[in-house]
C-alpha cells in the first residue's frame, strides 16, 4: 500500500459521480495517422497536433515528460468531455505541474471523429501507437469508452520502453481488469501481452453498477423487466450484469434484446415490450446511440413502464423530457453529501468554469492525480510508473479514500440512484451492492 505525500497535501476533493463508461462511436472511419511528431516543448517532443492540443505547462523551466488524456471531444458527449479536460488541467495546475522531482506537461488528445460522432476505433488505434512510440509520454489518462480502451491498452502494454501506464476516469467494462460475468472470453489476459498490468481505473465496474440498478428496480416495485442493450461493450456488459442480479433478486426478466442505434423508430420494440407484460425497462447503453429517440418511443408505446438506466443516461439535457421521472445510476456519493476538501473542490472548480461541475470532472481530476502520484513514486521510467499504479492508496482524495488493487480496480464502489427532474438529476439513494450480486 502506498500513499503519496502530495496526495495528502493536495485535493481532498470530492466523492462525486461518474458518468458513462462507454460512449458513442466505435466505427472504422479513418482516424489520425499516428505521427508522434509535434511542437517541441523544451525537454519533450509533443504529440502531433493532428489529434492533440499543444502542451499545457505553466511550471518552472521546461517539462520532463508529458501525460496525455484520451477522450472523445466530438459528438453528443462533447460538453462533458471538454469539461473533463478542464478538470485535468485544474488538477495538474494544483500540483504545480510536478510529480515528485519530475516536471509534467499535459496534452489533451481526441479519439473521436466528426463523422462517427464519438470515439472511433481507427482513431483509438492511431492514438495508442502515438503514445507508445513517443518516449516523452510517461502516462495516459483515459479512455472515456471501454471499447476504445480495449484497443489502446494492449498497444501501450507492448510499448518499448514500457509498458505505458493508463488510468481511466470512466471505463466500466468488466473485462478490462477481470474475468467473469460481463467479460468476454480471453479477457482480461489478452489486453496484457507482456504479462504485466498497465491499466487502472477510478470508477466502479459494470458488475457493480448493473446489480445496483437491479436492486433499485426491485425497490421501486418492478416485477417484470425487459432488458435492453445497445450492442456495445459497455451496454451489453451492464445489461448482462443487471439481468443476472435481477434474476437473483426474484425479478422476472421477460426479455433481453439489443437495439439498433440507426433505427428511425422503436415503435415495434415498444410493442414487443408491452406484449411481454413488462412493467419496467432497463436501458443498458448510452444516450448517444439514439437513446433519446428510444426513450421517447418507449414512453409512448409502454407509458406505464418504469425506466431505469445506467450512467450512460446521466445527462438530462441529452435524455430529453421523455426521461422525466425516470432513474439513472452513477458511481460514487452525490455532491450534496461532501464536506471539507470535497466541497472545496466543487466550489473552486465551479468558480473557475462558471457553472456547476459536470460529475465526470471529479473522476477526470482524480485520474490525473493518481497518475501524478504514480509518477512521483516511480524511478522516472514508464514501466515503473505503470507498476506503481497497483496498490496505490489515495487518502481523502477527490473521490474519498480508496486503493487500487492488483487488477487496477478501486475499492470505492458506492452507486447513487438519481431521478431526472427537468434538466437536473436529483439524488435519491446511494447503494452498496452485496458481494453475492457482484460478478
Amino acid at each position: 500500500m502506498r500513499t503519496s505525500s502530495k496526495a495528502l497535501a493536495f485535493f481532498g476533493l470530492f466523492a462525486a459521480l461518474a458518468f458513462a463508461a462507454a460512449g458513442c462511436g466505435g466505427g472504422d472511419d479513418e482516424g489520425a495517422d499516428g505521427d508522434t511528431s509535434g511542437t517541441a516543448g523544451g525537454n519533450v517532443t509533443a504529440l502531433s497536433s493532428a489529434a492533440c492540443s499543444d502542451i499545457y505547462y505553466e511550471g518552472e523551466g521546461e517539462p520532463d515528460f508529458v501525460v496525455a488524456s484520451d477522450l472523445p471531444l466530438q459528438g453528443a458527449g462533447r460538453a462533458q468531455t471538454t469539461e473533463m479536460v478542464e478538470a485535468i488541467k485544474y488538477a495538474i495546475k494544483q500540483r504545480n505541474f510536478t510529480a515528485g522531482d519530475h516536471k509534467i506537461g499535459y496534452q489533451s488528445c481526441d479519439d473521436s471523429t466528426a463523422q462517427q460522432g464519438g470515439w472511433d476505433s481507427a482513431k483509438c488505434a492511431s492514438n495508442g501507437r502515438a503514445y507508445a512510440s513517443n518516449k516523452s509520454v510517461i502516462g495516459v489518462v483515459g479512455t472515456f469508452n471501454s471499447g476504445c480502451a480495449k484497443i489502446i491498452v494492449p498497444i501501450l502494454n507492448r510499448a518499448n520502453p514500457g509498458p505505458v501506464g493508463m488510468v481511466s476516469p470512466a471505463n466500466t467494462g468488466v473485462g478490462l481488469t477481470k474475468s467473469g460475468l460481463g467479460a468476454d472470453p480471453g479477457e482480461p489476459t489478452k489486453y496484457y501481452p507482456t504479462g504485466k498490468r498497465n491499466y487502472a481505473r477510478v470508477v466502479a465496474r459494470d458488475d457493480i453498477q448493473g446489480p445496483a440498478d437491479a436492486m433499485w428496480a426491485k425497490e421501486i416495485g418492478i416485477k417484470k423487466v425487459f432488458v435492453l442493450n445497445d450492442k456495445q461493450t459497455y451496454g451489453f456488459g451492464v445489461a448482462t450484469t443487471f439481468r443476472r442480479a435481477a434474476e437473483k433478486l426474484g425479478l422476472d426478466v421477460v426479455g433481453f434484446q439489443g437495439w439498433d442505434a440507426k433505427q428511425s423508430s422503436y415503435e415495434a420494440l415498444a410493442n414487443s415490450i408491452e406484449q411481454a407484460g413488462a412493467d419496467g425497462v432497463f436501458i443498458g447503453g448510452i444516450i448517444c446511440n439514439n437513446g433519446a429517440k428510444l426513450i421517447k418511443d418507449l414512453k409512448a408505446g409502454v407509458p406505464d413502464a418504469k425506466l431505469v438506466a445506467p450512467d450512460g443516461f446521466s445527462d438530462p439535457k441529452s435524455n430529453g423530457a421523455a426521461f422525466e421521472g425516470s432513474w439513472a445510476s452513477v458511481a460514487g456519493q452525490p455532491p450534496k453529501n461532501l464536506k471539507g476538501e470535497g466541497k472545496t473542490f466543487i466550489d473552486e472548480f465551479r468558480a473557475e468554469i462558471g457553472r456547476t461541475p459536470n460529475p465526470y470532472s471529479a473522476y477526470a481530476a482524480q485520474a490525473m492525480v493518481v497518475m501524478l502520484n504514480a509518477i512521483e513514486e516511480s524511478d522516472g521510467t514508464r514501466g515503473s510508473v505503470a507498476e506503481n499504479l497497483f496498490g496505490l492508496k489515495i487518502d481523502n482524495g477527490i473521490l474519498g479514500t480508496f486503493e487500487l488493487d492488483d487488477n487496477g480496480d478501486t475499492d470505492l464502489n458506492p452507486i447513487t440512484i438519481y431521478e431526472q427532474k427537468g434538466t437536473e438529476l436529483e439524488p435519491v439513494k446511494t447503494l452498496d451492492v452485496p458481494q453475492d450480486l457482484i460478478g
